[in-house]
């Protein structure tokens, strides 16, 4: 294999010199330098692997696989119930808890193959002191096409709660 870098091979291509590593540094190169052919061949294999590949507009605005709630909703409940059914409330362990939840949740929902949506998974873990709670989220939404799903799971100490919202992304 040649030791002369990219820049050495396009410059020959262009017809212009360029000093190759080599030279600048006043050493003499182990090998023999690739013919020109090789270096031809090298760029080219280069530039296919950068080509950008373009695709035809569809100007379809609904998905084929349409997202169904009543699929992720069954999904969701059943992760926070297999994960939480024992669990105890623990302020330290909780938000590492929430992650692997969503976590899960988001691979869950992504194995469904809705295509065409974007989802966002949150995962709350409240413990249960006799008070109240509100959760509250904007977004900027499409009424028509992005849709949301919730889940709860309740124990003796803690309350959990799952949102995941689709976004359609066209």
């Amino acid at each position: 294999m040649c030791d002369v870098d990219f820049f050495y091979y396009f410059a020959q291509m262009k017809g212009k010199r360029a000093q190759s590593n080599y030279e600048a540094l006043g050493t003499a190169p182990m090998e023999e330098e690739c013919s020109s052919d090789s270096m031809k061949a090298k760029l080219l294999s280069f530039k296919a692997n950068r080509a950008k590949i373009r695709y035809a507009n569809t100007y379809r605005l609904e998905s084929h696989n349409k997202f169904q709630d009543y699929l992720v909703r069954d999904k969701a409940q059943a992760i926070l119930t297999n994960k939480l059914q024992q669990a105890k409330y623990d302020g330290v362990s909780s938000p590492s808890l929430c992650a692997s939840i969503s976590e899960e949740i988001l691979k869950a929902v992504k194995e469904l193959d809705f295509d065409r949506y974007k989802y966002v998974v949150s995962v709350l873990i409240v413990e249960k002191a006799g008070q109240a709670i509100n959760v509250a989220s904007r977004w900027v939404w499409d009424v028509q096409r992005d849709t949301w799903v919730s889940a709860k799971c309740e124990t003796e100490t803690f309350i959990a709660l799952a949102l995941v919202m689709a976004c359609y992304y066209e």
